[in-house]
């Protein structure tokens, strides 16, 4: 299908320069994936306090549910920084190019990261731990806002066109493998040292532990090779002054769409996980170690769900995938919050993967998809600012989930609900993406 009349008006520049390395493309891709990696357990790791720590650590009240709100609209915070951060990062990687933005993203994060681990609590620095907490989330928001769409654009532009679906989705696996790290290092400090120390001090070693990790991520990252198109649009000299204004006049809506086939992957993602974690162990009052080892089994089916996403991707186009995969994630909305208010410690485990895996099917080629809504020179501010606008109303869902409960008498009904409207607005994006698409010879959107 024809790229629509206002997507073409930002496809100057080349789009399919030279012949690529198949061997270079896995390498870049395995080292965007590192990064990502690290990006997400941070990430994760904030999302995950935030449901069991941060509410008695640094928001402290005699009702449950105004400190959990409170938590949450930290986490919240720093959705919101985020499309500031893709703003910033996203016309310098379309200026200076994508190597170097992430250099400096991913030291944003495991920095920030690291000193969330170190900063004293409310008890101990009074209303400034709260204030510190928030500041330190908004800078974490900001490099995360960067970090995400110049990792799957740098993988997708060392890719083959035909093969772009099964490289993006790498960097995709980032998720579950930062749920894995981060979920394993909360349920590991708890078997060690037990809830009333992890309560204490146990919570923070994951996030002090994301320092040595940094060190490896650049590690790695220093042997990216930059994106041949965009090497190639230096050369010619036709790199985008104003980024940011030709995406936003040219292509508002490949954002509008794009941003709908991303909201399940993120927001769904951020329902299934830190809500529920919150619903379960506030609600139902089911301990802090089921939960947690839900997520860390769901992030590990989901790994595989991503690969055979992204596969499908590669044969059927990421539209159809990301249409198929909102209406199976539809589906199951309602259940698997029936399969959670049980309280079965078997039945919230596999309700939680079922839950996970279904929205991984969208979340593995949304790279693909949106990095597809725009031309080279504008991609990595297209992308970033796509992305990061997903995310912020993403980062309200636990917030207005949490809510919701308490208004309707701690019914599970309204993040049932939330899911089944988030999955129908992905589905919707599937139909109308391949329209608003730049055409690549070998490419099936």
């Amino acid at each position: 299908m024809a790229s629509s009349a206002s997507n073409a008006t930002t496809t100057a520049g080349p789009q399919s320069p030279g012949v690529v390395d198949e061997s270079v493309a896995k390498k870049v891709a395995l080292a965007a994936l590192v990064g990502t990696a690290l990006e997400w357990y941070d990430f994760f790791l904030f999302t995950t306090a935030a449901a069991l720590v941060f509410n008695a650590q640094y928001f402290v009240s005699q009702d449950p549910f105004v400190s959990a709100m409170s938590s949450f609209a930290t986490l919240a915070v720093g959705f919101v920084a985020r499309p500031i951060g893709g703003f910033i990062f996203g016309a310098l990687g379309d200026k200076v190019g994508r190597k170097k933005i992430l250099m400096v993203t991913i030291v944003g994060i495991g920095l920030v990261t690291g000193l969330i681990g170190l900063l004293p609590n409310y008890m101990t620095i009074g209303v400034a731990a709260p204030i510190l907490l928030v500041a330190l989330r908004i800078l974490q928001g900001l490099a995360v806002g960067g970090e995400w769409s110049g990792a799957v654009i740098i993988a997708v532009e060392n890719a083959p066109v035909a093969k772009r679906a099964r490289y993006a989705a790498l960097p995709q696996l980032g998720s579950p493998i930062g749920t894995i790290l981060s979920s394993g290092g909360f349920f590991g400090m708890l078997y060690l040292v037990g809830q009333s120390n992890f309560d204490a001090w146990g919570w923070r070693i994951p996030f002090i532990a994301a320092i040595p990790l940094l060190a490896i991520s650049m590690w790695i990252r220093s042997k990216l090779s930059e994106s041949p198109e965009f090497e190639a649009l230096m050369e010619s000299g036709e790199t985008e002054h104003a980024p940011i204004r030709g995406v936003l006049t040219k292509s508002w809506r490949q954002i509008l769409v794009g941003m709908c086939s991303a909201l399940l992957g993120i927001g769904g993602f951020y329902l299934i996980t830190s809500f529920v974690v919150f619903y379960g162990t506030k609600v139902l009052k089911m301990p802090y170690e089921t939960l947690l080892l839900g997520s860390l089994l769901a992030a590990v089916v989901e790994i595989f769900a991503l690969i055979w996403a992204g596969r499908m991707g590669e044969k059927f186009g990421a539209s159809k995938v990301i249409l198929w995969g909102g209406v199976a994630s539809a589906v199951i909305a309602v259940p698997v919050f029936l399969a959670i208010d049980t309280a079965n410690p078997v039945l919230v485990i596999l309700a939680m993967i079922v839950g996970v895996t279904t929205l991984s099917i969208p979340y593995a080629v949304s790279g693909t998809a949106l990095t597809a809504l725009f031309a080279t020179k504008v991609r990595y501010t297209g992308v970033a600012i796509t992305s990061n606008s997903a995310g912020v109303i993403s980062g309200f869902v636990p917030l207005i989930a949490t809510a919701l409960v308490a208004a309707n008498g701690n019914s599970f009904w309204p993040g049932a609900i939330i899911l089944l409207v988030v999955s129908v607005m992905t589905a919707l994006s599937g139909i109308f993406l391949p329209a608003l698409s730049i055409e690549e010879k070998g490419m099936k959107h």
